[in-house]
């Protein structure tokens, strides 16, 4: 992608909406529109790194109620022209056509590579990405699975969505790492990871969420690892310019 002039690339992730309840979570749903709102300004495009939802399941004909103000938000931008590109989350896996079909937006599961301008990215939600994290990895098989999704959407949606909600609070599988503290670089999974990659070709930018943590860590002279934090305590993004790369904060 070449930047048209004065116009910026967005980045957000970790939103978490529906936690801890319905009432908080509209006031910071209304606070993440009021954000697509102002980038609408300049938006070339605005990447969506994943756990949007703190639980998300699409039924064949259902997907959880809630939510309407950023979905409709979404959909305007998209409607007015703008590309919005979303990667699955560890709390909103469980996607199938529905941001496609409805919103017009395109969804990965895993890490990709861009090119924007001279610059190249890798971006991903990154959850189970980097050393260690095995009972991580083990259960996100497991969910991943289509016989898995298969047998879980036999459940009617009312018990379903309500169960997802429960497990995405309580169980540490699916909610990952609770420890939100930097844990120093030479611990911190996604360094590693992103350090791995540059020995096997060049990045100039590796830009992540699921940590909830707002990092900018440089890898070299020439590359960095972003971590975009998260929308509960930081309302923390990134944008890029077409030669920069800066993590901001929303008030």
């Amino acid at each position: 992608m070449e930047l048209p002039k004065n116009k910026k690339i967005y980045f957000a992730s970790d939103n978490h909406l529906g936690l801890p309840n319905s009432e908080a979570s509209r006031v910071r749903e209304k606070h993440f529109v009021s954000w697509l709102e102002e980038v609408r300004k300049d938006a070339a495009a605005i990447y969506l790194l994943g756990d949007l939802f703190d639980f998300w399941f699409e039924y064949k004909t259902v997907v959880p109620k809630g939510f309407v103000r950023v979905l409709g938000k979404l959909a305007e931008l998209s409607d007015s022209g703008i590309p919005i590109t979303f990667f699955t989350g560890n709390h909103d896996l469980w996607m199938r056509d529905y941001f496609q079909k409805e919103l017009n937006i395109t969804v990965y599961g895993q890490p990709i590579t861009l090119t924007f301008g001279t610059k190249r990215f890798l971006i991903g939600h990154g959850d189970g990405l980097g050393p260690g994290d095995k009972g991580y990895k083990r259960m996100k098989k497991l969910f991943t699975n289509p016989f898995s999704q298969w047998l879980f959407r036999w459940l009617h949606p009312d018990l379903g969505v309500r169960l997802g909600q429960y497990l995405s609070q309580k169980n540490k599988f699916i909610s990952g790492e609770e420890d939100v503290k930097f844990l120093g670089e030479d611990k911190e999974r996604l360094v590693a990871y992103s350090k791995k990659k540059l020995k096997e070709e060049h990045f100039d930018y590796f830009v992540f969420g699921h940590r909830h943590l707002p990092l900018e860590i440089d890898l070299n002279q020439n590359s960095k690892y972003i971590n975009l934090g998260d929308w509960i305590t930081h309302n923390t993004y990134s944008v890029f310019d077409g030669t920069t790369m800066k993590l901001k904060t929303w008030k």
